[in-house]
């Protein structure tokens, strides 16, 4: 299975924010180079909310491009064979936590759609979350101005309503 069908298949069994489903999907039947960054129309992308083992914080960078402080994530690259490898992929690459992270399951936590500078005009972000391990230390990325744990009472203080609306559905998931 590509990543284009993998892409497919997950947003259709996504039950959340139905129009912005939609939306994706519609984008992925107009492109079948949707998932990859030269697609100018918009692309897919991947992240990742990392969230410590007790489950009470989560690890949040400070984009050097944007410098705002967000979730790990990035474009979709030819080795990548699922969204959710994807989204692993950059949470591993950005947070420098090696080993150890794992998806929660059900799938994406959420969708969400940002403009981005041209020639691209959109990101349509698909969203996942996942467990830290007892233990792991994060290191800055290239990609990173810092790299730091965040209470969830504290993310709104510093990130967009974006990374918040991510936090509470990540919560969410996890029962509280």
């Amino acid at each position: 299975m590509s990543l284009y069908d993998d892409a497919v298949l997950v947003l259709k069994g996504y039950e959340d924010q139905p129009e912005l489903r939609d939306l994706y999907l519609d984008h992925l039947a107009a492109h079948p180079d949707g998932v990859y960054k030269p697609c100018q129309a918009g692309h897919i992308t991947g992240s990742a909310l990392v969230i410590d083992p007790e489950r009470e914080r989560v690890l949040l960078t400070l984009h050097k491009k944007l410098g705002m402080w967000l979730q790990m994530g990035g474009h979709c690259e030819p080795g990548d064979a699922t969204l959710a490898g994807a989204a692993l992929r950059e949470a591993v690459e950005e947070s420098g936590i090696a080993s150890g992270l794992t998806l929660l399951p059900g799938g994406p936590v959420r969708l969400d759609r940002h403009p981005i500078p041209a020639p691209c005009n959109w990101h349509l972000d698909v969203q996942y979350a996942v467990l830290a391990p007892a233990g792991a230390v994060a290191e800055i990325s290239e990609e990173s101005l810092d790299l730091r744990w965040f209470p969830y009472d504290e993310v709104a203080a510093v990130a967009d309503a974006s990374v918040v609306r991510l936090v509470e559905a990540a919560r969410a998931r996890l029962g509280g």
